[in-house]
């Protein structure tokens, strides 16, 4: 028995030991690649003000050229990074092409100097799995032991662009599979995400840290508790448009029979109209305009129009649709802090900022399925005391989305509703809900009800007659 317990804790100490070497070693890896690639989108963001132009009139000309570079080089970092991760990984055992990183870097700095309404977590994420799908091709790990690495890059790969380690990390676990957290792989991440993290911040990468400790004016606040779950509910149908905004809009320019090079130049064109009408503050990154719904001071937010989350949705669809490079968890990031402010606004009081905060992160929850992630990223960001109202949100804007997400190669481990009849242990875009059997079932309750009212009735004459003989 003594030999027994020894033997196991010997291998899960060698166990542990080795997955804290390779996970800190390949985040120390992946957090100076993403580093070079947020100082070289920097610098193109920058290099805008240098051009005799307007930078969106680029948005024709990047986009063909983002779509050829992809095609030609490497046509599995097209997309929005973390969706093709997710992929890779349930269908590849982890195997990413490692003309991925420099191709997915490059098209992303591109496609954001230019103006496309994309992220730069999604490519981060995409390089993270690449550096570690590389790493695993050239020591030769098995298909399994790969597949935990990857998933430590993704971890990586977030937690260096966004400075959340914790949020990070339970983000590359989280989002993998709907209903189920992969505790196998918690450690490995945990540390690949610090590792990461830490490596940016010594290489000079700045974050941004926003406390909202200023609405909280008391402990326990029930009539804010009501108005957080009616924003919950609002943010769930935010994350539907979103999610169905961007699968519908793909479908659609996917249906198209023009050449893909021609529905990219047409795309730039429409978001090049699109930006004469309503302004460049839907193009690019948008953090500027994240920044002031944050900002407890109404005057930075004054300009925003209520339908701001909207336009961004619609900036976004389009250039994802055409073939822009980038990631999506950004322009959530945009969406839910813009439709936070829009619904401050409309409740009124002293807490936009607070609902603009939880914006950020319920939308993240509900259109990428990780509450859990979400919540953590709200303590990360934006401090402790936002925890319980980012919680209660988060997870309701969760449920409320459905069985939907931006990335459809999400497997489905749990239903939303016991209500409903859908296939779980399948991607979420298979994952339909089966209408005949929930009107079956309303049949059946119903029929159950008027056999249990029947049964009743017929027992309560039963006990009047037994009274009137005893009489």
């Amino acid at each position: 028995m003594i030999r027994k317990h020894i033997t196991e804790q010997t291998a899960i100490f060698f166990s542990v030991a080795k997955w804290v070497f390779l996970s800190s070693l390949i985040g120390i890896i992946i957090g100076s690649i993403v580093t070079f690639f947020l100082k070289s989108l920097q610098i193109a963001e920058e290099s805008r003000n240098t051009l005799p132009f307007d930078y969106y009139y680029m948005l024709p000309i990047a986009l063909v050229l983002t779509v050829w570079i992809v095609k030609t080089f490497a046509p599995s970092a097209e997309g929005h990074g973390t969706e093709k991760v997710i992929e890779a990984v349930h269908k590849k055992h982890g195997k990413i092409d490692a003309k991925v990183i420099p191709v997915k870097l490059f098209a992303t700095v591109l496609t954001i100097f230019a103006g496309g309404s994309v992220g730069k977590e999604g490519p981060g994420a995409q390089i993270g799995a690449g550096v570690a799908s590389l790493f695993s091709d050239m020591v030769r790990f098995s298909p399994e032991d790969r597949k935990k690495l990857v998933i430590c890059g993704i971890s990586a790969g977030f937690a260096a662009v966004f400075g959340t380690p914790i949020a990070g990390a339970i983000f590359g676990v989280e989002v993998l599979i709907i209903g189920v957290i992969l505790y196998d792989v918690l450690l490995p991440s945990f540390i690949a995400g610090f590792a990461a993290f830490t490596t940016a911040q010594f290489l000079g990468i700045e974050y941004t840290y926003l406390d909202v400790r200023f609405y909280q004016n008391v402990a326990l606040d029930l009539p804010l508790i009501f108005q957080v779950v009616a924003a919950g509910l609002f943010f769930g149908f935010v994350s539907d448009i979103l999610a169905t905004s961007v699968s519908q809009t793909h479908r659609l320019i996917k249906k198209m029979p023009w050449h893909p090079y021609l529905i990219a130049f047409a795309g730039g064109l429409v978001l090049v109209g699109l930006a004469w009408i309503f302004g460049d503050r839907y193009l690019g990154l948008g953090l500027e305009t994240i920044k002031d719904t944050l900002n407890p001071d109404p005057y930075f937010s004054k300009d925003l129009p209520w339908y701001a989350f909207l336009l961004k949705t619609l900036f976004t669809s389009i250039t994802l649709g055409v073939g822009g490079s980038g990631g999506i968890v950004t322009p959530i990031f945009y969406i839910g802090a813009t439709s936070g402010h829009m619904f401050g606004q409309l409740i009124g009081g002293d807490h936009i900022a607070l609902f603009a905060a939880l914006g950020f992160v319920s939308v993240l929850a509900g259109a990428t399925n990780a509450p859990i992630a979400a919540t953590i990223m709200a303590v990360e960001l934006f401090g402790l005391e936002i925890a319980h109202y980012a919680a209660l949100s988060a997870v309701i804007s969760f449920l409320i989305t459905g069985h939907r997400s931006v990335f459809p190669s999400q497997i489905l481990a749990m239903k939303k509703s016991e209500m409903l009849e859908v296939k779980v242990g399948e991607e979420i875009e298979k994952a339909e809900v089966d209408l005949e059997k929930l009107e079956i079932g309303r049949i059946k309750n119903i029929k159950e009800r008027l056999r249990l009212k029947r049964e009743k009735l017929k027992a309560q004459k039963s006990r009047k007659s037994a009274t009137r003989k005893d009489l």
